[in-house]
């Protein structure tokens, strides 16, 4: 529960933000996800936000969404046309123009049920999770979704990963780790190395992965998850994004002041000093290949490690 209550916190923080002109819009929204669509980038957020920029970032323009729910993650097929975003109060949008217009794409939830990520397998084949277990899908481009449960509990369901492989991973609270090797039909259970919240697993390659949450807890697996190893980091504050550089450099971030970086494929993580200080819940590689950070501040444009 605990990135439900974080992702929360960032909303309450983003109530006592001035309204943003058109030419400032990204430097003052919460944005809370980010997509590659071809040479575009999707960024979603607070009250309903969509934003999209066609430089790599340096400018944004508004895509009217047609609500005002905050919108948690995005996503878009191959294709880069075809496009999901989700949020809270059951919210799930759909695009075929790559973002420049959205359309509600299902009905059938209680205003109650918040998605907290979504993934895009092709344009037909969608699936979206969120608190309470939620698990939503859809195989023939959202014409039909299919609501059901892969864990007996219902534990918050943070994030969806794909290994280069199209091995699935989800990663949830108290200790949730999830596998599926035939496109989410079935979920098989990791040894989790830890009881508290995860909120991603990031797959480096053939059988090596990088499972991250809470209070900094990092840890790197070379079996495709039967077993763990845990990596020191230097301060125990909160992983909510991880990002591969280069085969060798991966950069994190979340929680204000947690930016982190190894530059040895996950063995070993130290600080990485950044003139951001806000909070960040995504970090994203730009088409000119430069590096973004979506968070509390809007969408900045860093300088890799």
């Amino acid at each position: 529960m605990r990135r439900y209550r974080w992702l929360l916190g960032l909303l309450v923080f983003a109530t006592f933000l001035r309204p943003a002109s058109a030419g400032t819009v990204a430097a003052n929204m919460l944005l809370l996800d980010a997509a590659r669509a071809g040479d575009l980038i999707v960024a979603v957020g607070e009250r309903g936000t969509i934003l999209r920029s066609a430089d790599s970032g340096r400018t944004w323009q508004d895509a009217p969404s047609g609500t005002f729910a905050a919108l948690t993650a995005v996503a878009f097929a191959p294709d880069a046309r075809h496009g999901w975003a989700v949020g809270h109060d059951a919210t799930l949008l759909a695009t075929d123009d790559a973002g420049a217009t959205w359309r509600r794409a299902w009905s059938g939830g209680s205003l109650e049920l918040s998605f907290l990520d979504v993934c895009a397998l092709d344009a037909g084949h969608v699936i979206a999770v969120g608190a309470y277990g939620l698990f939503l899908e859809t195989t023939d481009g959202g014409k039909r979704w299919t609501q059901r449960k892969v864990l007996a509990d219902d534990m918050h369901l943070n994030r969806l990963s794909r290994g280069p492989d199209g091995t699935l991973y989800l990663a949830g609270e108290r200790g949730t780790l999830l596998r599926s090797i035939d496109a989410g039909q079935t979920w098989t259970p990791l040894a989790a190395p830890y009881e508290g919240s995860f909120y991603g697993i990031l797959p480096l390659g053939p059988h090596t992965l990088l499972a991250y949450g809470l209070r900094g807890r990092l840890y790197r697996s070379s079996d495709d998850g039967e077993t763990w190893e845990a990596i020191a980091t230097p301060q125990p504050t909160l992983l909510a994004t991880a990002l591969p550089l280069s085969d060798s450099v991966i950069v994190f971030a979340g929680q204000s002041r947690s930016f982190r970086v190894s530059r040895d494929g996950g063995h070993t993580v130290g600080a990485w000093d950044t003139p951001l200080t806000a909070a960040v819940a995504e970090l994203l590689i730009a088409p000119d290949g430069g590096l973004i950070a979506f968070g509390e501040a809007g969408a900045t444009r860093l300088n890799p490690p």
